[in-house]
């Protein structure tokens, strides 16, 4: 993917070429025109019910938008996290209202339920945090300053989802951006796009908008759909009926279709005209795509097959929770397209737009799920709740091409919140009523849920629970899993399979639970108490991950008639439910850690997927190993390249040719003898035209076997952002390095600076459990008058401490 061109052809696409002759409005500052408003707020931490209480409050404090108060404090130690309602304020300008003008406030999200006041009065409120929406506010406002106050809530209501027992956390704020939208007297909404005829010959589009307060006949609508270079293929106008104008451009010659290799997006243009004058003017982007799930059989993007190659994306980051900037969002999107990705389920909840907008523009296609995420059926306001939330959800993402998928719900009678909520009839009943209702509003998309067996046959598309390998049984059942479900459902897609791996934690013969479980299960239990599995037995290290994942894909990928599947989750998120993990309150089943840094099973993917030619030698967060002398040791290259060569210390080890059928990492694997001490990998991989890429490690080999840990030594680097990486290694009498310490560590910096602590991240938690007799901390210093002061400790070891002048 060439993202250069990708970025070009956006900035082509947002610029309004005007390619009809109509005249410029002459009214002073009629005009549409989108301010963002996200600096310079305050905020209040403070459950007050009502907006003079609020305003008499002292402790306000000076933010930015996008802003959540639990953006530490749920991946602190303490348990739970705020779950109360706080207050925000900003001071508007508007120097000149023009008469005739609407004037709005629109929130990108508000989590999780709103309220917002104009001038000490109460402009409107919204149920759903995930979910955009608008405030009118121009009876409200007046030239000069304007006070905005928003109260945001996130506390506990199982009457709206989704439930508080889902498994992870619900960021109470602001937590997307904040726009100022003025309008003319006449203007234009609801833009809703389909493509219902294409092919590669020729496309039809049709179109709804809707002009908003009173006009005559005189008003006409023009439209303009322009192809990726800003070139207009179809242009015509059109009436304006019951203050509606249909669009309809037919027979659209040689369409650039929109697929995940080339998402080619066309913009369509749309004016309110009276008289050849512009009142009003509006754009979205859409793209010609049609697909199909072939019954029992395999997803079909404009008529060719596509395996799709899926992972999850929950909205979150290391240090801001969910209140992730524009910059963030679309960093998150591009390293799952780097990775060879065409499909990602948002779980469980719609996200911010910048991620619809990447996946229209990087050719990601997208299950949007409403956030029916356990808690059972709920009453009468939880069910009209639910039911707004889908149909916002639906208008919200209606254009983008990437959406295919409305999912209904995940785990949905699960941990029942209402009494008798785990009712499978009454769930039928409200499922068939979402799912009648959904495609009424959307008659193009499909409609799906996961692990609700009775209701697999109500959706279009259904997702059963296949945890080979982590929840249940062996990853070795992966296939008969598959076979069994592909004849049972007639379009079975399988949303989520893999594990968690803690960073740096690696083992000579890791855990694979053989002869202890039972290998053929896979179905993931709501109570784990009474059962075996390797989530709970095994060793949480690097390599069995990854030996995990590339079984999975060797199968997927080599399966003519399989939909595709979707890892769980691309990133280490935090969820309330996980306080005694290696990271405390992390999911830590991500590609890549909680700042985006990749984990080794990120290349295995990379290797099936990418057309970026890499290789990636296993590991290069296993740097320090050890065993008897002249014992044999496994080395896996993960590439794309159609051969790899492998040196140790300068001398070939041989080319190997890959074979996706072979495991593991596709027969890239040698076996070979370490010296004592330092060991040079280097791999070369060489691609169809001969270009050669390479990657190089360093492995310091030891032939002796450490004894029991009796210290922990503390060390320092400094990082090339000026902070400290204080690093606490566990070791034995002799000084050697212990590698099978895994105990937990307490880190705590005394004087001279502060650690980066609550940030979910291997080197951003103050409590973490050592990898391999090793565990970091990152610390900025303060002051330069102090000396920085750093203590590790815990039950067994009392205090090591580390002073760096």
């Amino acid at each position: 993917m060439n993202f250069k061109r990708v970025l070009l052809k956006s900035i082509i696409a947002s610029v309004f070429i005007l390619t009809f002759s109509c005249k410029p409005s002459s009214i002073k500052n009629q005009e549409r025109v989108k301010t963002n408003i996200n600096e310079n707020w305050e905020y209040l931490e403070n459950n007050a019910t009502s907006i003079d209480i609020a305003l008499n409050q002292k402790s306000w404090k000076n933010i930015n938008l996008p802003h959540s108060w639990n953006a530490l404090d749920a991946t602190d130690l303490a348990p739970g996290y705020r779950r109360s309602a706080s207050w925000y304020k900003k001071e508007l300008n508007i120097s000149d209202i023009i008469s005739g003008q609407t004037y709005q406030l629109y929130f990108e999200g508000v989590n999780i339920e709103s309220e917002i006041y104009v001038n000490g009065k109460k402009a409107g409120a919204h149920i759903g945090g995930y979910i955009g929406f608008t405030i009118d506010i121009t009876n409200l406002i007046s030239e000069g300053n304007n006070d905005i106050l928003v109260r945001a809530d996130n506390s506990n209501n199982p009457e709206v989802i989704p439930s508080q027992k889902s498994d992870f956390f619900i960021f109470g704020g602001i937590t997307r951006d904040v726009w100022l939208v003025t309008l003319p007297e006449n203007y234009l909404s609801n833009l809703k796009i389909t493509t219902p005829q294409v092919s590669n010959s020729n496309a039809e589009l049709l179109a709804t908008v809707k002009v908003n307060n009173t006009i005559d006949s005189d008003f006409k609508i023009k439209a303009d759909l322009l192809d990726s270079d800003g070139v207009s293929v179809a242009s015509s106008v059109f009436d304006i009926v019951d203050n509606t104008s249909e669009i309809k451009f037919i027979n659209i010659k040689n369409p650039k279709l929109w697929d995940t290799d080339n998402p080619n997006l066309y913009t369509l243009k749309v004016a309110l005209i009276k008289n050849e004058e512009v009142k009003d003017e509006m754009s979205d982007r859409i793209g010609f795509r049609w697909f199909e799930f072939k019954d029992h059989g395999a997803f079909y993007l404009n008529g060719k097959r596509l395996l799709l190659r899926g992972t999850h994306r929950h909205e979150e980051h290391a240090g801001v929770g969910a209140a992730m900037s524009n910059e963030q969002h679309r960093a998150d999107m591009e390293l799952i397209k780097d990775m060879g990705t065409n499909f990602v389920r948002l779980a469980h909840y719609p996200q911010d737009p910048e991620v619809y907008k990447a996946c229209d523009e990087l050719g990601l296609l997208v299950w949007d799920e409403l956030p029916w995420c356990r808690g059972g059926l709920g009453n009468d306001v939880w069910k009209t709740n639910t039911k707004n939330m889908l149909k916002e959800i639906i208008d919200q993402n209606y254009n983008h091409p990437s959406v295919i998928i409305w999912s209904l719900g995940n785990e949905v009678y699960w941990l029942p919140d209402f009494e008798n909520g785990d009712n499978r009839e009454n769930i039928n009943t409200y499922l068939k009523e979402l799912n009648d209702y959904a495609h009424a509003l959307d008659p193009s998309r499909k409609t799906a849920i996961r692990k609700y067996y009775e209701g697999a046959d109500i959706v279009d598309v259904f997702s059963p629970s296949i945890w080979s390998g982590w929840y249940s049984g062996s990853y070795k059942s992966y296939q008969k899993a598959i076979d069994q479900y592909k004849v049972e459902y007639p379009h079975f897609l399988h949303a989520e399979y893999g594990g968690s791996s803690h960073v740096g934690r690696h083992s000579e013969n890791p855990i694979t639970g053989e002869g202890k479980i039972q290998s053929d299960g896979w179905e993931e239990a709501i109570v784990q108490t009474d059962l075996e599995n390797i989530a709970q037995i095994g060793d949480w290290s690097e390599n069995y991950i990854v030996d995990l994942f590339d079984w999975h894909l060797r199968i997927s990928e080599n399966d003519s008639s399989f939909v595709g599947n979707v890892q769980w989750a691309f990133k280490d998120f935090g969820t309330p439910l996980r306080p005694e993990n290696a990271i405390p309150y992390m999911n830590q089943k991500g590609l890549v850690d909680r700042n985006g840094i990749p984990k080794d099973a990120f290349y295995v993917f990379k290797s099936y997927w990418s057309n970026n030619p890499f290789t990636y030698i296993e590991s290069h967060t296993w740097t320090e190993r050890e065993g008897p002398k002249d014992t044999s040791r496994d080395i896996s290259v993960y590439s794309n390249c159609p051969e790899v060569e492998l040196f140790l210390n300068g001398a070939s080890l041989g080319v190997k040719k890959r074979d996706i059928k072979s495991f593991p990492a596709s027969g890239l694997n040698w076996t070979l003898n370490f010296n004592e001490g330092e060991n040079k990998l280097v791999s070369v991989g060489k691609t169809k035209d001969g270009k050669e890429v390479k990657d190089e490690l360093s492995i310091n080999y030891r032939f002796t076997k450490n004894l029991k840990a009796i210290d922990l030594k503390l060390s320092h680097v400094i990082l090339k952002n000026g902070n400290y990486l204080i690093t606490a290694t566990a070791i034995d009498k002799n000084g050697l390095r212990c590698l099978d310490y895994e105990e937990r560590v307490y880190f705590q910096c005394l004087n001279g600076g502060e650690a980066l602590i609550s940030q979910g991240t291997p080197t951003g938690s103050e409590v973490i459990e050592m990898a391999n007799g090793k565990a970091s901390i990152e610390v900025k210093r303060t002051t330069k008058d102090q000396p920085l002061e750093v203590v590790v400790l815990n039950q067994s070891f009392k205090g090591t401490y580390l002073t760096v002048k």
